[in-house]
C-alpha cells in the first residue's frame, strides 16, 4: 500500500463513514471500496466489519489504524528533514469559516507569506462545526475555530479574539418577533437556528434554563446562512457579532438587546498537539500568537 491509500484508511478509520470520506477525500465511494479491499488482501485481514446501519473497525483494523497514524507522521518528518535548512518548503492545510477567512486570517498569511515564502497554503473554507471533525479525521493540518467548552485531549488551541453571541432580527419585516408585553413571545417567533456547533449548544441551554420551547423555523449549516434566512425575515436568530460584522447583510439585520446575554466565543487557532513538531506549522502558530 502507498501513503495515500494510508491517508483514506485512516480517515475512513476515524469517520467510520464511507460517503463521508469519499466526499472529504475527493474520491467516489467505489474507488474508495477497492482500496480497502486492496488493503484487506495485502494485510490478510478484514479490516472493518460492515452492515447496513454502521461500519466498525476490527481488530485488525485498529492495529493498523496506529500503524497509519504513526507512519504518517513519520512520513512528515521525514520531508521536514530532508527540506532545506535554511528555508521552509512544502503546504500546510488550514480549515475555516468563510468569515475567519475575511476578518482572522489576511493579517496572519501576509505575515507568514513574507516569512515563508515556499511554503503554500491549502485553504478550505465552510461550516465552522465543521472544522475540529475535520481537524481529528487528518483532512487538515490547523483551524480557525471557536474553542469549545471542553478542549478535546490532545488538541492546542491559541485564542487571537473574543467576539459577543448575539440575538438577530429582521429590519424590513419587524412583524417576525411576536411579543407578549414587553417579552418576546418564543412560542410564536420563529428561530432559525445552527444545526450543530457551540453555538447551537449555548442556544439550547439558553432556552432550557429559562424552560422556553420555541419554534424552530429551520435548522441551517453555517452562521452566512442563518444571517440571510433572518434578513429575508423567515425568524430570529444566533450568530457572532464578528460574523454579522463582515456580512453583506448587516444593513437588513438588527441586534436585540435580550437578557441574559449568550457567553461569547472565543476565536483562535488549533491544532494536534503533534502538529506542532513540523517546523512548517510551529512557524505558523509563531506568526499567529504574533498577531
Amino acid at each position: 500500500m502507498d501513503m495515500e491509500e494510508l491517508k483514506l484508511f485512516r480517515h475512513l478509520a476515524e469517520s467510520l463513514h464511507f460517503g463521508k470520506t469519499s466526499r472529504a477525500c475527493h474520491v467516489t465511494p467505489s474507488a474508495l471500496t477497492r482500496t480497502i479491499q486492496r488493503i484487506e488482501a495485502e494485510v490478510g485481514e478484514r479490516l472493518f466489519d460492515r452492515d447496513n446501519r454502521s461500519v466498525r473497525l476490527t481488530t485488525a483494523g485498529e492495529a493498523l489504524k496506529q500503524y497509519a497514524e504513526e507512519t504518517i507522521e513519520r512520513w512528515k518528518a521525514l520531508k521536514n528533514s530532508l527540506a532545506n535548512s535554511t528555508a521552509l518548503h512544502g503546504d500546510i492545510s488550514l480549515y475555516c469559516s468563510v468569515t475567519a477567512a475575511y476578518g482572522i486570517l489576511p493579517a496572519i498569511l501576509g505575515r507568514f507569506r513574507k516569512a515563508c515564502p515556499e511554503v503554500q497554503i491549502k485553504l478550505q473554507t465552510g461550516d465552522a462545526a465543521q472544522g475540529l471533525t475535520r481537524l481529528r479525521n487528518g483532512e487538515v493540518e490547523v483551524i480557525i475555530d471557536a474553542l469549545p467548552e471542553k478542549p478535546p485531549a490532545g488538541l492546542e488551541f491559541m485564542q487571537i479574539t473574543e467576539t459577543p453571541l448575539v440575538f438577530i432580527a429582521p429590519l424590513d419585516f419587524p412583524e417576525t418577533v411576536v411579543y407578549e408585553g414587553k417579552e418576546i413571545d418564543w412560542r410564536k417567533t420563529p428561530v432559525i437556528m445552527a444545526e450543530q456547533g457551540l453555538s447551537r449548544e449555548r442556544l439550547d441551554r439558553w432556552f432550557a434554563a429559562r424552560k422556553i420551547l420555541p419554534s424552530i423555523y429551520a435548522q441551517v449549516a453555517g452562521n452566512e446562512a442563518i444571517i440571510a434566512m433572518v434578513s429575508l425575515g423567515c425568524g430570529v436568530g444566533v450568530v457572532p457579532r464578528l460574523v454579522l460584522e463582515k456580512s453583506p447583510l448587516q444593513k437588513q439585520i438588527t441586534v436585540l438587546a435580550i437578557s441574559p446575554k449568550l457567553a461569547p466565543f472565543s476565536l483562535g487557532v488549533c491544532t494536534v498537539k503533534k502538529n506542532l513538531r513540523n517546523p512548517k506549522i510551529q512557524a505558523f502558530w509563531q506568526i499567529a500568537a504574533s498577531q
